[in-house]
């Protein structure tokens, strides 16, 4: 986690599962991310590059959180519950456990 900048936003994505929140981001913030810091991933706001995307992994029943940096943020129209976060690339930097 020593690669990761505490300092930057972290998008959680909890892919409808709100049971998950509290521990999620509890999880986040034991390993050093600041709450203020943890935003829920809205389809109509993206990141910037830089930014984190937490994800809980794997739907539909996670065990883990992958921690991914956004990379590159392009427009698109937004499609579906995916939205914005179509035109995000993003590289895979670490797992929580969940």
């Amino acid at each position: 986690m020593s690669e990761i900048d505490m300092a930057k936003d972290v998008y959680l994505f909890t892919h409808g599962r709100m049971d998950l929140q509290t521990k999620s981001v509890d999880a986040l913030v034991a390993v050093g991310f600041s709450k203020d810091k943890i935003l829920d991933a809205m389809p109509n706001k993206v990141g910037n590059v830089g930014d984190y995307m937490a994800m809980l992994w794997m739907p539909p029943n996670p065990d883990h959180i992958k921690i991914q940096k956004i990379t590159k943020v392009e427009p698109v129209e937004p499609v579906g519950v995916i939205g914005l976060w179509k035109g995000v690339s993003k590289d895979d930097i670490s797992t929580i456990p969940l």
